[in-house]
């Protein structure tokens, strides 16, 4: 697990001085940044020009959700755990006004979960553009990013693997969702104090 874990990392670090696909649009563009020192998650990052002072409220996406395409959960399944996810983060997030609106002082929260434990080189192609460089076969990645909400520039990331809940990737087995709920809280917990580091609440 720790050379998953420090393989991960390694790959962020190459990927975080990449070309970013810009939301909204098919402008491609070159953004670095700067590794961070932080207590609560394995690997962070922030854009050297990122302000997040003038943010003071957030949206939240939903969960954005990657498996190796033979071996996914159903899409009962892969709904089940988004909810799961945005319940957990939402709880975490009552000290923060939260809208459906994007604008000057919103900042976008975008959590990812990349499961290729069971995945090949070919599944990579499946991931966002600007994620491909992180989605490592074998390794399971939560992924959350701060974007600015009006021009969709990708402000901090954040990942974490040591939580690897069991998914039902075929009908000889069954998600745990006990374990699901599990890191959904502790994710949200971690992340939650990288956004509160990061936004000085």
């Amino acid at each position: 697990m720790n050379e998953i874990r420090t393989a991960i990392i390694k790959s962020l670090c190459l990927a975080m001085t990449a070309t970013v696909l810009v939301t909204g649009c098919t402008t491609v563009t070159t953004q670095s940044f700067r590794v961070i020192d932080s207590p609560n998650v394995e690997a962070s990052f922030i854009a050297p020009d990122a302000d997040f002072g003038k943010y003071d409220r957030l949206t939240a996406d939903d969960m954005g959700i990657y498996f190796p395409t033979n071996s996914a959960p159903s899409v009962d399944d892969q709904n089940r755990t988004r909810q799961i996810f945005r319940t957990a983060f939402l709880s975490e997030l009552t000290d923060y006004e939260i809208v459906q609106e994007k604008g000057p002082t919103t900042l976008k929260v975008q959590a990812t979960l990349i499961d290729f434990r069971n995945a090949s080189g070919a599944d990579i192609s499946s991931v966002r553009r600007d994620l491909q460089t992180i989605a490592r076969p074998g390794a399971l990645l939560f992924l959350m990013e701060l974007i600015d909400s009006n021009t969709g520039k990708v402000l901090a990331r954040a990942a974490d693997s040591a939580s690897a809940p069991p998914f039902s990737t075929s009908s000889d087995s069954v998600t745990d969702w006990s374990a699901v709920e599990a890191a959904a809280d502790r994710w949200a917990d971690l992340f939650r104090n990288f956004l509160d580091e990061n936004l000085n609440k």
